[in-house]
This record gives C-alpha cells, sequence and structure tokens, in this order.
C-alpha cells in the first residue's frame, strides 16, 4: 500500500506541512518521488512515521529521534516494547488523577471526606515519576538508589504545608540568586543568603545533607545541560554563579 502526503497526513492525523517538514530535516523521506512529482510514501515509511509519533507523544525532540532511530542498532520490536511500557506508566499516572478527582468530586458533593494528605497524592506521585524519567538515570548514578528513594518517600509524605512552604523557597532562591548576581561576587552576603536558601529548599527532599553532596549538586547545574537551562532562564550564567556560591558555601573552594 502506498500514500501521497496527503492521504499518509490524513491516515496519521498530521498535517501535510509536517510530513513535508519531516522530509526536509531528514527524518522521514518518502520512498519515492512519482511523475508528477508527488511524494509517495510505502510500508517503511508509515512504520518509521508511527516510531516518530511515539517517541513525540513521549516528548522527545526531532533531533533526538532522528538520532534514536537512524542508529544501526536501532530495533523496531524492542522499540514498541518500549513504547509500550512508558505508555502504560503514563496510564498509571491519569488513572492516579483520574481517582484523585473522583475522590474531590465526592468529597465536594458530601458523599466521602478526603484528607489534605489525599487531596495532593496523585500530584506528588506524578512528580516523582517526571523527575524519575527527566532525571532519574544521572541522580541515581550520582547518589545511589537508596539515597534516591529516601528522597521519593520523602516527598510522598510531605504534608500541604511542607509543600507550600518548599514551593515558596524554590521562588525565594531564585530571587536571591537574581540579586546576588548584580554583585558579581559569589563570595558576598547576598550570593551566601542564595546558597543557604539552597540548602533549606533540598533538605525538604534529602533525607540527610552533606557539604559534599550539596557542591556535588551544584557542580551537576553546570554540567548537565538541562540543569544549567533552568537556572539560565534567571539569567545567564546563573548556574555557574549558583555553583560558585554553593562551593564557598559548603567549603569546596
Amino acid at each position: 500500500m502506498e500514500y501521497t502526503v496527503q492521504k499518509l497526513a490524513q491516515m496519521a492525523g498530521v498535517s501535510s506541512r509536517t510530513l513535508r517538514y519531516y522530509d526536509e530535516i531528514g527524518i522521514l523521506k518518502p520512498a519515492r518521488t512519482n511523475s508528477s512529482g508527488y511524494r509517495i510514501y510505502g510500508q517503511q515509511e508509515v512504520d518509521r512515521l508511527q516510531q516518530i509519533l511515539f517517541y513525540r507523544e513521549l516528548g522527545i525532540s526531532l533531533d533526538q529521534i532522528k538520532e534514536i532511530i537512524s542508529a544501526p542498532a536501532f530495533d523496531a520490536a524492542d522499540a514498541l516494547k518500549e513504547h509500550r511500557e512508558k505508555l502504560l506508566e503514563k496510564r498509571k499516572q491519569l488513572d492516579l488523577l483520574i481517582t484523585n478527582v473522583e475522590k474531590t468530586i465526592a468529597s465536594a458533593e458530601g458523599r466521602t471526606t478526603m484528607s489534605d494528605k489525599e487531596k495532593f497524592e496523585g500530584f506528588k506521585k506524578k512528580m516523582i515519576e517526571d523527575n524519575e524519567e527527566q532525571y532519574g538515570k544521572e541522580i541515581r548514578e550520582k547518589y545511589g538508589d537508596e539515597t534516591v528513594d529516601k528522597s521519593n518517600a520523602k516527598l510522598m509524605n510531605m504534608t500541604q504545608e511542607e509543600h507550600e512552604a518548599v514551593t515558596k523557597l524554590a521562588e525565594e532562591v531564585n530571587t536571591a540568586l537574581a540579586e546576588a548576581m548584580q554583585t558579581g561576587d559569589p563570595a558576598g552576603e547576598l550570593a551566601q543568603k542564595a546558597a543557604d536558601l539552597h540548602k533549606q529548599w533540598i533538605t525538604f527532599y534529602w533525607s540527610e545533607y552533606s557539604k559534599e553532596a550539596h557542591a556535588g549538586l551544584a557542580e551537576m547545574y553546570v554540567a548537565d545541560e538541562r540543569f544549567k537551562a533552568y537556572y539560565d532562564k534567571i539569567r545567564p550564567g546563573a548556574a555557574d554563579f549558583l555553583r560558585d556560591a554553593i562551593n564557598i558555601y559548603t567549603g569546596q573552594q
């Protein structure tokens, strides 16, 4: 079975422009171009598009997808099994949130009571799973499974008041960091205040604190582009500045 751009786009639920763009960037080339100049897609291209859309659903960038599915070791069957596991994880997250909403409705209608802890359980679990998916591998390699599992357990047991406090504290860290950067001195009073606030923030998640672990986390903020991008949104160079401030705060510099 062969498809034109329009027919494949209609079947896959994407736009014709999307398929043309995929052709331009080399992630999905048509099997051939017919005598009228139309792109023609065969079974191999249909299967490749399915893989691309699976990965897009998981939030993976097109550059990364192209690298994954173009790799010599790429196995379509193994990839489908991986997609299935990821989708099952996502379904568990959605089921938990749906259960949470249903309990909230029942509570609002007076049919049952719902504790404050239950109200936030679904959101906290999703936060943990999102963090595991995005940063889990690096964090577990650096600190070990036991440390990360304890941190996750601490988050799950966090009260509403604690959750509000740590959210506010995160904002205070970013505000203090922005103000400290204007001085240009990571050893200054404002920078050291930001480092201390950061310590207070991480102790909401960590079961125990150490200066070495704090400095190691700050180093990861610079080494890992995802963390670096988060802090550099505050101001370019913020991740490096925070790392330097924390190194001074912990006596690692």
